[in-house]
């Protein structure tokens, strides 16, 4: 009696498994073919991004047309260009404000590594504050290598595995203790 349970169960988890694969394969399906991208354009690796958004190299096509300008509308980060210290708390509070699922590309190598600023005032890759899904090399980039990134990122997300609602276990509650109230300044 109980294998046969165990032969429903198995049957009902392979169903769920295929559902949620066809359910998955959709959303990859549909979230490469539209990106928001937020771009942090600090430098002159913006030059080639513009020309990049243009006619010419009409990156509209691959489903990247709109850029936002506000992170919480986005789900592409676009870090073009050098990135020093000071604006390193600015990168990471852009990237924390982005909602889930979400994306980043470092286009050109100072993005990527610091490129030829190695010095104390200059990021050395932005990886080291958030994480990057594709580095775009060059000095600047040409158009053509920022669409091979941008297509090699699309490639990344229908590889992924996506769901309709990502649930989080709660967050355990903050346990004040007992004594001043630090936002009224009043004794309990």
């Amino acid at each position: 009696m109980a294998e046969n349970f165990q032969a429903i169960t198995t049957r009902r988890e392979e169903a769920q498994g295929f559902i949620e694969r066809m359910v998955s394969r959709g959303l990859g399906w549909a979230r490469k073919y539209s990106l928001f991208q937020y771009p942090f354009v600090t430098a002159c690796c913006g030059m080639e991004y513009m020309s990049m958004a243009g006619a010419r190299y009409d990156i509209a096509r691959f489903g990247a047309e709109f850029p936002r300008f506000s992170p919480r509308q986005a789900d592409l980060l676009m870090v073009v260009g050098t990135v020093n210290l000071k604006q390193a708390p600015i990168l990471k509070r852009v990237y924390e404000q982005m909602a889930e699922p979400k994306w980043v590309i470092a286009f050109g190598v100072c993005a990527s590594s610091g490129g030829f600023y190695d010095n104390y005032a200059v990021l050395q890759g932005i990886d080291k504050i958030i994480p990057v899904d594709v580095y775009i090399p060059g000095c600047p980039p040409r158009p053509e290598q920022v669409l091979d990134g941008l297509i090699l990122l699309q490639e990344k997300i229908q590889a992924q595995s996506h769901k309709l609602i990502d649930r989080h276990p709660p967050e355990p509650e903050l346990v004040r203790p007992a004594g001043r109230d630090l936002v009224s300044g009043v004794n309990k």
